[in-house]
């Protein structure tokens, strides 16, 4: 276990990979130094220290060079690497960007760019990487997030999406959470309700495209989609949904080349997809690191990252609540036991059902 400070030196084209596995409750602080260096897309301000909580793996990347000093503690040191598929990012960027300045000119939306692929490849990340350059350029895309597991704009269990105005913050983890659109789900996979996912995402879709048609600046600037990992099967079918209703027209497939023809031959002709690398600095999660971080996030949700927040409770009579409590979905009657010629009900897993 290292501990105290360490100042590190990149050069150009590196980048710093930490993994923060400190005790529960220290913190890692960064603070950059010299040159110049970004946190997934977000520039670092030089002499600022930034504090980063247990469980958090990220990387510093530096395009010129720079020297970033770490202080805390922190079994796994972190490492330099040359090794990098930032510059292949970068690219895909800059054509998202022209096709962004080609929208503006016509009067038409933007690219709307959907990141595919397994568990652990580093799909999120690498929307998070887009949306900040995005917005450094000046523009206001929707990102929208599909992984009711692992998702980051809600609580899991919901899919949602933000107009995303201005970079992500390095040690609060994300963006601004200003008005989000949330649909809540109830499960942490979409195989548990395949119909009601399907549901959600096209009505999620419609509203989105909504809100588009009134912001010209939105419009232009696009929607960025993140999609949770299952792939295969009706994972599969999910995808295809996905794109169909929100009308994608780029595609980024991570570290999967069976998606990616699969992708290829299924995906209308305008459709423009693409076969990118893994970061290798993408850590592998654990089940139960998966399940460690749904209850942190619930618990920042109400508390707060720092405990912040204050929430509340307060006694209701159950009788208040009457009539205001529903499960969707209901059980599937087998057919032995329906009248002879008659067939179950086909909005039975979407079904609003009254709790008594």
């Amino acid at each position: 276990m290292e501990t105290n400070g360490h100042l590190y030196t990149l050069k150009q084209d590196e980048e710093l990979r930490i993994e923060v596995e400190c005790p529960k409750n220290e913190t890692i602080t960064i603070e950059l130094k010299s040159g110049t260096a970004e946190i997934f897309g977000t520039e670092m301000v030089m002499n600022t220290k930034y504090k980063f909580l247990p469980g958090t793996n990220f990387s510093i990347f530096t395009y010129h060079g720079c020297q970033v000093l770490i202080l805390g503690n922190f079994e796994t040191s972190p490492y330099a690497s040359k090794e990098t598929p930032m510059i292949m990012y970068l690219n895909t960027h800059a054509a998202l960007e022209e096709m962004r300045k080609d929208a503006e000119r016509k009067g038409k939306r933007g690219p709307v760019f959907m990141v595919v692929g397994p568990t652990d490849v580093g799909k999120s990340t690498l929307c998070r990487l887009f949306l900040n350059y995005a917005v450094r350029m000046g523009r206001r895309p929707i990102y929208v997030d599909l992984d009711v597991g692992q998702g980051s704009i809600s609580l899991p269990g919901t899919i949602g999406s933000i107009l995303v105005e201005r970079p992500a913050s390095i040690d609060e983890n994300g963006f601004s959470q200003n008005a989000p659109l949330v649909y809540h789900f109830g499960q942490k996979s979409p195989g548990q309700n395949t119909k009601l996912y399907k549901l959600l995402v096209s009505k999620l879709s419609q509203v989105v495209r909504q809100r588009l048609d009134s912001n010209k600046k939105a419009d232009a600037s696009g929607i960025i989609i993140n999609t949770c990992g299952w792939i295969r099967g009706e994972g599969y079918d999910l995808i295809k949904h996905i794109a169909k209703a929100f009308e994608v027209d780029v595609i980024t497939v991570l570290d999967q080349e069976r998606v990616y023809n699969d992708l290829k031959k299924d995906m209308p002709d305008f459709v423009k997809i693409m076969l990118q690398p893994k970061s290798g600095g993408v850590v592998n999660r654990s089940q139960s690191f998966r399940i460690q971080g749904r209850d942190l996030h619930i618990k920042r949700y109400f508390y707060g990252r720092y405990l912040d927040l204050f929430p509340h409770s307060f006694d209701m009579s159950l009788s208040d609540l009457k009539n205001r409590i529903y499960r969707v979905g209901g059980p599937r009657l087998p057919n032995s036991c329906l009248p002879l010629g008659a067939i179950p009900e086909p909005n039975y897993k979407t079904k609003l059902i009254p709790v008594n």
